[in-house]
């Protein structure tokens, strides 16, 4: 495990808890999605169970409590996620982390405990959780790590020390992603991940590109009339919709940008911008707000079960009919 570039200012703060004993008993690392919380929190972990730790605060990876963290075996550290065939955090994974923190550390440093992602955690999982809050076990530091701090009970936030992690300038991002040889533009990647490195990482390493320029060309054939937004949505519904709404809020910002003639520099889809300008001189800028807010309400819904076809079946006869105003 390395430190990414962007959370040197992170991990400062952290080895000062250590430095001037003050290792809080419950951490909430936040951050949006794909800035390395759980990279973050796995480094701490380690600082803390290792026994003969850096100078700089990191593990040893050679001492015995190292050798048993990188073969998943150690007895005083402990991962709570949903399980494979599962969304959530459940009730009885809380009632068994519980269950352990009853007993003592085996070893004399501390346990460690990383919940990830914290809002994952049922309402059941999250009253269950407070018990590990209010009665904090001994030498035992927890770690919620969440993109959605929010989604949390205040009951838990208010009983965690804060740890936020801050989104990095372009330049960090684009200086890292040439660092790991990407074939594509590093800008471009850094505007469509909206400035998440990681995203932009495995856009690159999976070839993203390719499969949003495909879903724009589809995308700009429905504005164009070229193309029925149900045989759109038939395909579209078996891609990520986790991708797709943000790539189209993308192109509404960018095209909103565009009626308002700021520079192509500063739109996400700069690669885009010759059809995105063509398409703000025929449509409404009132009309775009309307369906941004659509999309905004579209991404809230991604965690429920709602018929994804039928939600993009929506937006894309949305998109339609805003075209067809005069």
């Amino acid at each position: 495990m390395t430190l990414l570039p962007w959370q040197q200012k992170n991990w400062d703060q952290l080895c000062n808890y250590r430095v001037q004993n003050r290792v809080p008993q419950a951490l909430l690392i936040t951050g949006s999605k794909g800035l390395g919380k759980q990279n973050l929190a796995n480094q701490y972990a380690g600082s803390l169970l290792c026994e003969k730790k850096l100078d700089n605060g990191f593990a040893c990876g050679h001492c015995h409590s190292c050798l048993l963290l990188n073969a998943a075996t150690h007895p005083d550290f402990m991962q709570i996620q949903p399980d494979e065939t599962k969304t959530a955090i459940t009730i009885d994974q809380i009632r068994s982390l519980v269950t352990k923190l009853t007993l003592k550390p085996q070893f004399e440093r501390y346990r460690v405990v990383i919940v990830n992602p914290a809002d994952k955690m049922n309402n059941a999982a999250a009253n269950a959780f407070l018990k590990c809050l209010e009665e904090p076990a001994q030498r035992t530091v927890i770690i919620l790590v969440t993109d959605k701090p929010a989604a949390l009970p205040a009951t838990i936030v208010s009983r965690c020390q804060k740890l936020a992690v801050a989104r990095p300038d372009k330049e960090i991002v684009c200086s890292w992603l040439k660092q790991q040889e990407v074939q594509d533009d590093p800008e471009l990647l850094f505007g469509l991940a909206q400035g998440s490195p990681l995203l932009a990482l495995r856009y690159a390493n999976e070839k993203i590109l390719t499969l949003r320029n495909d879903c724009f060309k589809a995308w700009l054939d429905i504005a164009k009339q070229r193309s029925h937004p149900v045989i759109v949505a038939e395909n579209w519904h078996k891609l990520p919709e986790s991708l797709l709404i943000p790539w189209i809020a993308s192109w509404i910002i960018d095209l909103i940008k565009c009626c308002y003639q700021i520079k192509a520099d500063n739109c996400y889809n700069y690669d885009l911008i010759e059809a995105l300008q063509e398409l703000s001189q025929q449509i409404e800028v009132k009309g775009l707000y309307e369906f941004y807010d659509l999309l905004l309400k579209s991404r809230q819904l991604l965690d429920t079960p709602i018929n994804k076809h039928t939600m993009f079946e929506e937006i894309l006869i949305k998109w339609f009919e805003l075209n067809q105003r005069k």
